[in-house]
């Protein structure tokens, strides 16, 4: 029998999931779950590039995993682990920065968004994030990275270093292929939909534990524009264009559809139509993380058996990568 593709992905507990984490991943994740070796992991190193409030980032850590479950995840068919339960993935980092060019990582896009976005707080670990990751990556033998767009420049990178530290040291990783999964819907901003969804601008945002009032109200507000005909033109009218993509993904119909079911209808109907479909996606999600989240010692013996699997996987690639590069057998 053929051995299954392993894939590796993660996503930070730095703010509440969204819409756009759910229909752009996580709802894509699910669906890999069967024909893939997954390890699904909550990046908690990750997200201090940037500064939290301890008791948030504790807090959501668990929230993150119980939404991960809630969305259809199955710890019985995944590993799902937070990557600070193992402690390979910052050694391993380490080795592989020495491994990587600095020029390399001055040439990253998200570190020079980053910066400008956070001027007062440019970290080496802002900077180096990228290894970490390759990191996390590499320490699996990952076939396949499901990311978005804006990944997929680590990616890359990710590559170059395991085939610099193949060619000295050959058949150490697997060189890892980036994996957009074709059902992954990309969510823009309710507020601005040229910016994508994103939990770091919370405006233009749907969370997946907003209460169905808060999303009638977001959808109600979203941007649209002065016409009042409904159909998808990207370039000439995003925020219908983004709600239109929302509403098929929420119901499975297609733009086609969706465009004559609001036909000559205009923004008034369409727009609060859009925001019940999202809060009948949402509600079995929201109602199974609440429940979930009342269970911290089951959601704990998740996160404590998803670090031992891992570990176990983690600690093969290490020794193999310690041995090679000439430290001593502990």
């Amino acid at each position: 029998m053929d051995q299954k593709k392993r894939i590796f992905s993660g996503i930070q507990p730095s703010g509440d999931l969204t819409l756009g984490s759910y229909m752009g991943a996580i709802k894509s994740w699910a669906a890999l779950q069967e024909d893939y070796d997954c390890l699904f992991c909550i990046v908690d190193m990750h997200a201090i590039t940037v500064r939290q409030n301890p008791a948030d980032l504790r807090r959501r850590t668990l929230e993150q995993m119980a939404q991960y479950i809630a969305c259809g995840l199955d710890p019985e068919k995944n590993i799902m682990f937070v990557q600070s339960h193992v402690p390979q993935h910052a050694e391993l980092s380490w080795v592989l920065g020495c491994y990587t060019q600095f020029g390399e990582l001055s040439r990253m896009t998200q570190f020079k968004d980053k910066s400008a976005k956070h001027a007062d707080n440019i970290t080496a670990g802002l900077f180096t994030y990228p290894v970490l990751m390759a990191a996390d990556i590499l320490l699996y033998q990952a076939d396949l990275v499901p990311v978005g767009q804006d990944q997929k420049q680590h990616v890359e990178l990710c590559r170059d270093i395991a085939a610099r530290f193949n060619n000295s040291f050959p058949d150490t990783f697997t060189i890892p292929e980036p994996f957009i999964p074709k059902m992954g819907a990309r969510i823009m901003s309710l507020g601005t939909p040229e910016n994508k969804m994103s939990k770091s601008e919370p405006d233009g945002c749907v969370f997946l534990m907003d209460s169905p009032e808060d999303i009638a109200r977001k959808f109600k507000r979203a941007v649209t524009d002065c016409e009042t005909a409904v159909r998808y033109d990207k370039e000439n009218k995003p925020g219908v264009s983004n709600l239109l993509t929302i509403y098929c993904a929420a119901t499975g119909k297609t733009i086609e559809q969706a465009e004559a079911d609001f036909a000559g209808q205009g923004y008034g109907v369409f727009k609060p139509a859009v925001g019940e479909a999202v809060i009948e996606l949402l509600r079995p999600i929201r109602e199974e993380s609440q429940r979930l989240l009342k269970d911290k010692a089951y959601l704990e013996a998740v996160c404590k058996d998803g670090a031992e699997k891992a570990s176990y996987l983690a600690t093969k690639t290490l020794r193999k990568v310690y041995k090679k590069v000439g430290f001593v057998a502990r």
